[in-house]
């Protein structure tokens, strides 16, 4: 696993209250010494441009200028936040009660990277969050620039927009323009995947966090669904999570023949004719897939894209132990509470121990039917 000495996070940033600054002056000063000057300057000027922006959502709501189409949306994100903290047990806090207008597509850009003829990608290492394995930029210009560097020193690279991202719970996190547009589950999804975030992370490992987040996510979505009772929503929701599964099978069957090819004894030259091909086919089956779908193209943007290896690897990060978490969460009976501490107590584990019971969980989790989302009444 490669790994840098230092790196960055995106919440290394100034926040409005004074011991705040402190603090985040304090985790400037740690990183100083290791990420270069201009990286850690463009992450406290995207932190502080997001947080001078932010208004709170109740004064939206009275102001007579806010359109109405954004007015019902964030009056839907609160209700979805106070869903949130009393139905899911998640941090009660003011994150995603405050918004803010960035006027762009995303708020940061990840750049991610992986050697020519591996699947485990780079990491960066810094302290409280410990390693990661993307580096995040607040400029799409910035994050390509980086990522034009590291295809200079032959490694594949992917560089994604993010549409949000937590603080941990260092900042309020504002609700963003970014993921406003959404539909009413999808802003659901975001809010609850979040503060999920702020619920249990585990520093240095991404892949936990991220499946962790993303369990959640999928069983706040489906509770909040259910709770209104709009069969046609969860109907939608059901569809778009299912493309999405047969979507994560379909890169994740890639994953396992490129993994097979790099761990054959061949030549360089022969494992990336290999690794060619095997994209290939992984176009030509997801065509294939795409017309099972009646012609539904939300995956063509990202095959559109250079297919490589560092871009299957930021698919695997979010979704590595999720049938794992699935699994738990049934055995607990849905008790969240529960769930939380259990999957602390995973956490907390060394992280051998802790891999090899998720995929203990992921292997039971290929046993059992997960409850499916009812059609409501």
């Amino acid at each position: 696993m490669n790994r840098e000495g230092c790196g960055n996070f995106t919440f290394m940033a100034i926040s409005i209250t004074g011991l705040r600054i402190a603090a985040a002056g304090g985790l400037v000063l740690l990183l100083s010494g290791c990420a270069g000057i201009e990286y850690i300057a463009q992450s406290v000027s995207g932190q502080w441009e997001l947080l001078a922006k932010s208004e709170p959502i109740p004064r939206l709501l009275e102001n007579p200028a806010t359109p109405g189409d954004l007015k019902r949306k964030l009056a839907l994100s609160l209700e979805i936040r106070e869903f949130a903290s009393r139905e899911l047990a998640l941090p009660y806090n003011d994150s995603y009660r405050y918004y803010a207008d960035l006027k762009r597509p995303y708020v940061v850009w990840n750049v991610v990277a992986a050697p020519e003829l591996s699947l485990e990608p780079r990491e960066w290492c810094f302290p409280v969050v410990g390693c990661v394995r993307y580096r995040g930029y607040f400029s799409e210009a910035a994050a390509r620039d980086f990522a034009a560097e590291l295809r200079a020193e032959g490694y594949d690279v992917y560089v994604g927009g993010v549409a949000a991202y937590s603080t941990l719970g260092w900042f309020d996190d504002p609700l963003l323009n970014t993921v406003i547009n959404r539909s009413d589950a999808g802003i659901a999804a975001l809010i609850f995947h979040e503060l999920a975030h702020q619920q249990l992370y585990i520093p240095g490992d991404s892949a936990f966090n991220e499946s962790f987040a993303t369990a959640v996510e999928e069983e706040g979505v489906r509770r909040w669904l259910e709770s209104r009772g709009d069969s046609g929503e969860i109907r939608n929701y059901r569809h778009a999570k299912q493309r999405h599964l047969e979507f994560l099978e379909l890169v994740g069957k890639a994953r396992q023949r490129l993994a097979q090819l790099y761990a054959a004894p061949l030549s360089a030259d022969e494992k990336r004719a290999g690794k060619a091909r095997v994209f290939e086919e992984l176009r030509a089956e997801y065509q294939v897939l795409k017309e099972r779908w009646g012609g539904y193209a939300g995956y063509d943007a990202w095959f559109a894209q250079d297919l490589n290896n560092a871009k299957l690897a930021a698919v695997a990060t979010y979704h590595q132990y999720v049938p794992a978490f699935r699994a738990l969460l049934q055995e607990l009976g849905g008790d969240l509470p529960a769930f939380y501490r259990a999957a602390r107590e995973i956490g907390d584990l060394p992280v051998r121990q802790r891999a090899e019971r998720l995929q203990a969980l992921a292997a039971r989790a290929a046993r059992i039917a997960v409850r499916p989302l009812t059609t409501g009444s």
